[in-house]
């Protein structure tokens, strides 16, 4: 969060990098994974507030966090990585308390989110909450927009974004899922809807793998920008 290093998301905002740049930081992955999706839309009809539900896989928290999971499928004793036990159960705990209540998974969520968009006005909060899968995180998010929109439009634009992946088709029961998106570089998103409680108001699903285009893929992707820049 220093004001004096970039923090970027190639696809998004890598366009304020410069040659002088020697120090550049990788956003979270959570955050990473809702910037992808929510920028244009973010472009086009101006995002007032967020809400989002995290739902991440226990490899945000590295193999010690597997390792526990496995050994409790396998009714193994060994060594925690949790407070609780992670197998056949969630909690809304990632990162450390604040004093506000939120967790720093939970604040990251917003200060990283108002830095890329730059847009300090938008209101967010968020809701950290680890499940017991392995192949990435999964995301609710409601929007509120600033202009109405139609969905067809939302899908159009969210189907020219490089990097993303639209996967809603409910007739087939097509939706974005971690069982899926494990080893893959793009983040999918689906459950498009406009929420009906909320005037301007749209809630999606997104899906990433949190190893990939929310930690490592995005890392060499602004390494390869700068190549490319011959910086």
């Amino acid at each position: 969060m220093n004001s004096d290093i970039k923090l970027v998301v190639p696809e998004i905002n890598a366009g304020i990098l410069t040659k002088n740049d020697k120090i550049i930081a990788n956003p979270n992955c959570s955050t990473i994974q809702m910037v992808m999706v929510l920028a244009p839309l973010h472009r086009r009809y101006v995002i007032k507030r967020i809400i989002v539900s995290t739902y991440q896989s226990v490899t945000g928290t590295g193999y010690k966090a597997i390792q526990q999971m496995e050994n409790e499928r396998n009714g193994v004793t060994g060594e925690m990585a949790y407070h609780y036990k992670i197998d056949k159960n969630c909690f809304p705990h990632g990162g450390e308390f604040l004093e506000n209540g939120y967790t720093t998974e939970e604040m990251k969520l917003v200060n990283e989110t108002h830095k890329i968009l730059d847009d300090y006005n938008i209101s967010i909060t968020a809701t950290v909450v680890r499940i017991p899968v392995t192949g990435g995180h999964s995301e609710s998010v409601n929007i509120e927009l600033e202009n109405d929109f139609e969905l067809n439009e939302v899908r159009k634009i969210l189907l020219n974004i490089k990097g993303v992946i639209v996967q809603d088709d409910i007739i087939k029961n097509i939706y974005p899922m971690p069982v899926f998106a494990e080893g893959s570089d793009e983040v999918f998103v689906g459950r498009l809807r406009r929420d009906y409680s909320r005037q301007k108001s749209l809630n999606l699903w997104i899906v990433a793998d949190n190893l990939r285009k929310g930690a490592a893929t995005n890392a060499v992707q602004i390494a390869e920008y700068l190549i490319n820049k011959k910086w």
